[in-house]
């Protein structure tokens, strides 16, 4: 006696991938606006930080040389006393762009990063973060 096999083709049908990349779809939507939120934020906190980082080398300085630098390569350069700079490099900011750096008119050091977008204004993930906003 013989029987026959039918041959059957595992797989998915187009309606079943449709369904999966619908509920993929929908997932994105609902979750990433909460996810791009969280990274922009923490790129501000990290910007932040540096901020912070470059006022404790600049105070440093200014207390071994009895005034801020001229530009924050300054920072890199040798001590006078222990022969070790300040910072061993200069950070770009989280979006890989130059921290800005002057002085105010009472000679304060004033550190700018501008954000993702790189110019000076903005709002949300472009908006400019300084030690002037930051109350340092």
């Amino acid at each position: 006696m013989q029987h026959k096999r039918k041959n059957k083709r595992g797989g998915f049908t187009l309606i079943e991938i449709m369904v999966v990349v619908l509920i993929i779809g929908m997932l994105v939507s609902v979750v990433g606006p909460s996810i791009w939120g969280a990274l922009f934020s923490s790129q501000s906190k990290i910007a932040a930080n540096q901020i912070h980082q470059f006022h404790n080398a600049l105070d440093q300085y200014r207390l071994n040389n009895h005034k801020y630098p001229d530009s924050l390569e300054a920072l890199t350069e040798p001590d006078a006393f222990t022969g070790e700079p300040y910072m061993k490099t200069i950070p770009l900011d989280p979006w890989q762009n130059e921290f800005q750096y002057e002085l105010d008119a009472n000679d304060n050091p004033i550190i700018t990063s501008f954000g993702a977008d790189g110019a000076p204004g903005g709002e949300g993930k472009d908006q400019d973060i300084s030690s002037e906003t930051l109350g340092i």
